[in-house]
């Protein structure tokens, strides 16, 4: 598999890799078995960069993606996790409910302070059960996930002082690159404008259907070399479903106009005999400044299937087919 860089650092990762969100539980129990033999599926696909965070599952995923790759030589793969909520120890009965089923007996609490994030790096090693980290992403900084009011008093903690711990892990060596990983624009261009990042994990946000990062972010990506790395490639399924009953859309129930923006997709990717999914899969690293694409699956058989689709030859007619139906 193709490597690109990240940003102005020498790290390089495989054009492909594996999101751990669906290894801690996401939305469906995954077992510690399943896991491995998906993690096991997707160093055999090629795919060795390896992305987690303390969210998933709370800790799980953390915990089986260290487990997994503790066997593995060190200088053959490249591992991310996040920062800015800290796991605290709750009654099972006060586990809260983030869509992640039979995930470990904690709760979240949002800290991007300078201490909230060196702790919560300290707690990753632990989980991981590693001693490198090799990129660290600010996690779900923005107003999509917090709302105006209290992301202005965690965006405040983060340039305040946040950002002063990820500079000095990445001086010191401990890391070696940070970024933000978001599912919105505008946070990453507020950011950006006050404080240099090597990278941002941008879901759902550059994708076959949803363009958002075209306005504004790829251009300043561009010029600062910031590299993207791209989650959420189906769009919370509905570009692998395609527009069935039930599909959905960014964490959702898709919209009868999400619906007919797909449906006109499906069709010229069946009037090109290609699927819909393999024309998703690839889209985003047309885009240089992509440095990788994330799949995330607790399935062996998923996986083995999704990479599978990357041996279609998806004609640049298609995309430019497919181009008015999407979301500017």
């Amino acid at each position: 598999m193709d490597i690109r860089t990240i940003g102005k650092t020498p790290l390089a990762v495989t054009q492909f890799g594996f999101g751990g969100a669906a290894i801690g539980g996401l939305y469906r129990e995954c077992t510690q078995e399943a896991a491995m033999e998906t993690l096991q599926a997707a160093w055999d696909a090629g795919m060795h960069y390896f992305d987690t965070a303390p969210f998933y599952g709370f800790g799980l995923s953390e915990r089986r993606t260290g487990d997994f790759l503790r066997s593995k030589p060190r200088e053959t793969y490249v591992l991310s996790t996040k920062v800015g909520r800290l796991l605290r120890p709750v009654p099972e009965d006060q586990v809260p409910d983030y869509s992640y089923v039979n995930p470990l007996p904690f709760t979240v609490d949002y800290d991007y302070s300078y201490d909230g994030i060196m702790r919560s790096f300290e707690f990753s090693y632990a989980r991981l059960g590693l001693n490198k980290i090799d990129i660290l992403y600010v996690h779900d900084i923005g107003v999509y996930t917090h709302g105006v009011e209290k992301n202005a008093i965690y965006q405040r903690q983060l340039l305040d002082s946040g950002m002063r711990a990820l500079d000095e892990l990445k001086s010191s060596g401990a890391i070696s690159a940070y970024g933000l990983g978001v599912n919105e624009v505008e946070v990453c261009l507020d950011v950006i404008a006050r404080h240099p990042i090597d990278c941002i994990l941008l879901a759902g946000r550059y994708s076959l259907l949803d363009r958002s990062a075209e306005r504004g972010l790829l251009e300043v990506c561009r010029k600062q070399q910031i590299s993207l790395v791209i989650g959420g490639v189906f769009n919370s399924g509905i570009l692998a479903t395609g527009p069935v009953a039930g599909a959905n859309f960014d964490y959702g129930p898709a919209s009868d106009d999400i619906l007919g923006r797909v449906r006109a997709m499906q069709k010229i990717a069946e009037a090109n005999s290609i699927p819909l999914a393999a024309a998703a899969m690839q889209f985003p690293l047309r885009e240089p400044v992509v440095a990788n694409v994330l799949i995330g699956t607790a399935k062996a058989s998923s996986l083995t299937r999704n990479m599978e689709l990357l041996k279609v030859d998806v004609p640049d007619a298609v995309y430019a087919a497919v181009e008015p139906f999407t979301i500017p």
